[in-house]
């Protein structure tokens, strides 16, 4: 039957669905169609209707932030994954294509960091922040340049205090040559020196200790290291201190600095009375009754300040393979006698460790060299290797104890009968060693012994 024919619900003819009636030709409601009432009211969706009413229906979904659960759940609720819900595509497509693919899969980079900062708190941002400055600092003042600069200020490090004085052989010596393994033992020594100062920003002067004339009647082979000494002291105007170091020394812990080690405490380190550990036999204090009180006193004045010379003694007597000088007036007298020609033509003949007896005849005969030169036990300053003055078998007062982490490596007298090149060798591998950092703890300890289980094969990392 037709549509115009059939009954209707509604009083009056027609359909509550305006698009049934004939001729409508839409699916939208009409909007002249009274529904046969005699009100002239628009026909209204029945959703629409209830919404109007506002009471009467199901209730409508509100993003009000009230209550505690419903903040959170919309926290949680933000952080999962959102899929694609593009609405160019058909609702078919969508499940066939666009299920399980995420959102940010096309969102660049700095969206995604703008997202997750948006999602952070206040606090949480302040704490990042404060992180970032943080590693910021540790990154410039501890692994770039800078660290030199910031470590020779006097309110920071105060390195600018310290010159280091490399005695080294750069023209080849008296005969103008050098080996290979001469030229090895020196590039080892001036780099592991070079690196030292660069952590802790002191100054290296490299000096050349080939044989020269100094006069016109003499040579004065190692007697040099005075005369490069006042020569430092004028062109460092603000060092304090001047550390010798011969060629065949080595610095075993390039983590200790020397404020660290020895002047900061300087007190507890330094000794004046000679008498702790006399090897020379040297008469001490002088007793003669025209001497002050500090010169007969066997400790000096008392006061670690007036120290102007400080130098270890190995099982011989003094050792000037390491040593150190302070700026002074008192330093700039002893330089000068030390260097006194009119001593070095009475006595060279006898002093067979040249300059270094020489020091010791000032310090036996005059009481003014006594009252400021303090002494530092060997093994902080000048430790030897088992070959050196091994004549009583090992001493715990001299010779280089690894576990003790002594600071620095004398190779003293290699040259009479020992391997200089394989004692330099030996102490560079071990201190390399015993200052890795934790990256290659754990590439030699972790990843090269379970590659040695699996394959049996060792692999150096």
């Amino acid at each position: 039957m037709s549509l115009s024919r059939s009954p209707s619900p509604v009083p009056g003819g027609g359909w509550a669905s305006p698009g049934l009636n004939i001729g409508s030709g839409r699916s939208s409601p009409t909007r002249g169609y009274t529904g046969g009432s005699s009100s002239a009211t628009p026909v209204m969706w029945e959703s629409s209707r209830l919404k109007k009413a506002g009471g009467s229906g199901y209730p409508s979904f509100a993003t009000q932030n009230s209550g505690f659960l419903s903040k959170h759940m919309r926290k949680i609720s933000s952080s999962l994954p959102r899929f694609n819900s593009s609405s160019s595509s058909p609702y078919s497509e969508k499940e066939k294509l666009g299920r399980g693919r995420w959102s940010t899969q096309n969102v660049p980079l700095l969206g995604r960091l703008r997202a997750l900062m948006g999602r952070m708190g206040r606090k949480m941002k302040i704490r990042l922040l404060i992180l970032l400055m943080l590693l910021f600092c540790i990154i410039v003042f501890y692994n770039t340049p800078l660290v030199y600069h910031w470590r020779r200020t006097s309110w920071l490090g105060g390195g600018q205090k310290f010159v280091i004085i490399l005695a080294a052989n750069v023209g080849g010596g008296v005969m103008e040559w050098k080996g290979a393994r001469e030229w090895a033992i020196e590039r080892d020594s001036v780099r592991n020196k070079k690196k030292y100062v660069g952590r802790w920003g002191y100054d290296l002067e490299i000096v050349d200790m080939s044989t020269k004339k100094r006069y016109a009647h003499e040579w004065r082979e190692s007697w040099e290291k005075v005369d490069f000494i006042r020569t430092a002291l004028r062109k460092y105007p603000k060092a304090e201190w001047i550390w010798w170091l011969d060629l065949n020394t080595f610095i075993m812990e390039p983590s200790y600095s020397l404020q660290d080690h020895i002047f900061d405490n300087l007190h507890k380190h330094v000794y004046r009375d000679i008498n702790e550990y006399n090897p020379l036999n040297i008469t001490h204090p002088m007793t003669d009754e025209y001497l002050d009180a500090d010169s007969r006193s066997p400790v000096g004045d008392g006061n670690v300040n007036s120290v102007n010379l400080i130098l270890p003694q190995d099982c011989s007597g003094f050792n000037l393979g390491s040593f150190f000088v302070r700026r002074s007036p008192w330093t700039d007298r002893l330089l000068d006698v030390w260097w006194d020609p009119v001593a070095y033509e009475q006595r060279h003949m006898e002093w067979e460790h040249k300059e270094q007896d020489a020091l010791e005849q000032l310090y036996t005969t005059q009481p003014w060299i006594r009252k400021h030169t303090g002494f530092l036990p060997q093994r902080m300053i000048n430790s030897f290797p088992p070959g050196a003055c091994s004549e009583n078998g090992n001493d715990t007062r001299i010779h280089y104890d690894q576990k003790d982490r002594d600071f620095l490596v004398n190779m003293a007298g290699c040259e009479w009968g020992r391997d200089c090149w394989g004692e330099m060798y030996n102490y560079r591998e071990l201190s390399y060693w015993l200052n890795r950092n934790p990256w290659e703890l754990f590439k030699e300890e972790f990843v090269a012994v379970i590659w040695f289980k699996l394959t049996g094969q060792k692999v150096k990392l």
